[in-house]
């Protein structure tokens, strides 16, 4: 047996034992006749001390360790002298005098110390991931995905779902992201794809009759990445049968609150709230909204379309939109400088500028453009806005989408400068009634709002021919903290409707057939009505963490340019593997 104890177990209760412990160098300290070494592993550290009472040739060994060496020591548990207490660590009261130590291996000087309060850029840990890994930081975000995980499986396991794997190596389906592709050797010039998710799968499956169906699924997108993405990724992958909208919102409300309450001992107030995407649009800019916070976005465009100010009032008779935010107390925080700044920053939105108003103490005005506003419509705009004096107006004309997304941005962006909202909190709700469609204009042609398998919302399924753009989807997505945390939808069940939706898609029948003929053929062989959603794992451990960064809490992740430092994947192979697989690279 290597160890009787952890690094991070030993308290007061077990002083005057011996005991055996294994771990990594930390610091080490020599006062002349002491030698002190923090001892670390997964668990906690412990601080070992040498001194001659264990003999002078340990001692002198000890002189010699480095950090990152692995040891093994036995000695006895021993309060640390009066007025050496560590509060700060667990087993900060005690101590090992150490009697025998063991070099377990060796460590050459580490680019970085796991140890160490200055981290260093994130592309050197991710090249050296393996010591990254022992930093404490590391080691609890991989305990919390693991808790999470449990929690999870437990709480479907409970609710009497089932744990079905599906293929990993399946069919190519070119709508949505594209796929990773796996060339087959013994079938030459055929490939196989890496699910992007399972969906088709487990739309299979409830066919089948499973009934109610979960997986932690891998799955694989070759698309641009963001610091919320990556190229392999792990999803909570659920589908019921002989089940409505509510019902699955609600068993998704369980689990979140099991969480909140596994994970943070925090009681939730059930269901969760409840948005359409046209009023998130409306209210928040998009259909992702951080709803830890207000700041909501407020139209004026009625009141300002006769206004003496041409570009509010040209944008409105231009079927245009304007709109606004109303920062409360920020009058003096945004400088002239920063406000420039602040409006080439939009451009990546393209807006063409902001329109900004201070509202002085006597409740007027305060901005190179106040000049182009009578009194009585400064005052308007202050009650819609319900704006006082000390207040902070921002406002945007443009196009309704321009407008939108680029205040959907901007409230974002004052949320985090002006601290309105605590970072550790999670708030989750529910955006439903996504349109079945969005019109591609370069591709000319409808395209699917989630995936061609959502089913419409009932009272629309007479306007798939005569108003496509307007039919609403039985889809829903739970939105946190400005997050997609889930996504999901009822699924179609008539091979007649699905039919159909593909048609809309530009997606003619021979097409269908071939991409989706078995979904086709096995969905008129009595196939229940059924839906599901799929959540992002590894943003929900992000989300639980406090973390903005997904890699933070993936074990050996990729960088945004999808590729891995450590190991040098993707690399190249050699020609004997191509012309094996039937492949010649131009």
């Amino acid at each position: 047996m290597y160890r009787s104890h952890t690094c991070g177990e030993l308290r007061q209760e077990q002083i005057g034992q011996t005991v055996t412990l294994c771990g990594w160098v930390e610091h080490w300290r020599d006062h002349r006749s002491l030698v002190f070494i923090d001892l670390r592993d997964r668990y906690g550290v412990t601080q070992v001390k040498f001194d001659t009472s264990g003999g002078e040739k340990l001692q002198e060994a000890s002189r010699h360790l480095r950090s990152e060496w692995v040891i093994q020591i036995e000695g006895v548990v021993a309060s640390r002298p009066e007025g050496t207490v560590n509060p700060k660590l667990a087993t900060g009261e005690i101590e090992i005098h150490v009697r025998n130590m063991e070099i377990l291996a060796s460590s050459k000087t580490p680019p970085f110390e796991p140890g160490a309060k200055e981290l260093p850029g994130e592309d050197l840990r991710l090249r050296y991931r393996y010591l990254d890994l022992r930093r404490t930081e590391m080691q609890e975000l991989l305990v919390l995905r693991h808790q999470l995980t449990k929690s999870v499986r437990n709480y479907f396991d409970e609710e009497g779902f089932l744990d079905i794997e599906t293929p990993i190596l399946g069919r190519s389906t070119p709508e949505g992201a594209r796929d990773y592709l796996v060339p087959s050797r013994v079938n030459k010039g055929h490939f196989f794809a890496l699910p992007q998710s399972p969906q088709i799968f487990k739309q299979l499956l409830m066919v089948g009759g499973m009934d109610r169906y979960i997986q932690i699924a891998r799955c694989f997108r070759d698309e641009d990445l963001r610091a919320d993405r990556q190229p392999e990724f792990t999803q909570i992958d659920v589908e019921m049968s002989f089940v409505e909208q509510d019902d699955i919102l609600g068993l998704i409300d369980g689990m979140v609150a099991r969480l909140m309450k596994d994970l943070r001992d925090e009681e939730i107030t059930l269901p969760l709230p409840r948005m359409s995407h046209d009023e998130a649009i409306r209210r928040y800019g998009t259909d992702k909204p951080d709803c830890r916070f207000g700041l909501e976005i407020v139209e004026i465009s009625d009141l300002v379309a006769d206004s003496a100010f041409g570009v509010f009032s040209k944008t409105v008779q231009s079927d245009g939109h304007v709109c606004g935010l109303c920062l409360k107390g920020a009058a003096d925080r945004y400088s002239r400088k920063e406000m420039d700044e602040l409006i080439a920053w939009v451009g990546q939105w393209k807006a063409r500028g902001l329109v900004w108003f201070r509202i002085n103490p006597e409740g007027q005005f305060d901005s190179p453009t106040a000049k182009f506003f009578e009194s009585d419509q400064q005052q308007a705009i202050m009650e819609r806005m319900e704006a006082v004096a000390g207040d902070f107006l921002v406002f945007v004309a443009d196009s309704f989408d321009v407008t939108s997304q680029s205040l959907a941005e901007l409230r974002n962006r004052f949320g985090r400068e002006l601290e309105l909202y605590d970072p550790h909190t999670i708030h989750p709700l529910w955006v439903t009634d996504f349109p079945m469609f969005a019109w591609d204009k370069e591709g000319n042609r409808w395209v699917s709002e989630h995936h061609p398998f959502t089913m419409p919302i009932k009272e629309d399924l007479g306007k798939l021919d005569a108003d496509p753009g307007s039919v609403r989807a039985q889809a829903y997505d739970l939105v946190v903290n400005g997050y997609e945390a889930g996504s999901g939808s009822i699924r179609i069940h008539d091979s007649q409707v699905q039919q159909r939706v593909f048609e809309l898609l530009s997606m003619d029948h021979e097409t269908a057939q071939a991409r989706f003929g078995f979904l086709l053929d096995a969905l008129q062989y009595g196939a229940p009505p059924h839906g599901g959603i799929a959540l992002g794992l590894d943003r929900w451990v992000m989300l639980f963490a406090g973390s903005d960064n997904i890699r933070d809490v993936i074990a050996f992740p990729k960088t945004q340019r999808a590729a891995d430092l450590m190991n040098g994947a993707p690399s190249p192979v050699d020609d004997t593997h191509l012309r094996d697989l039937g492949i010649a690279l131009r």
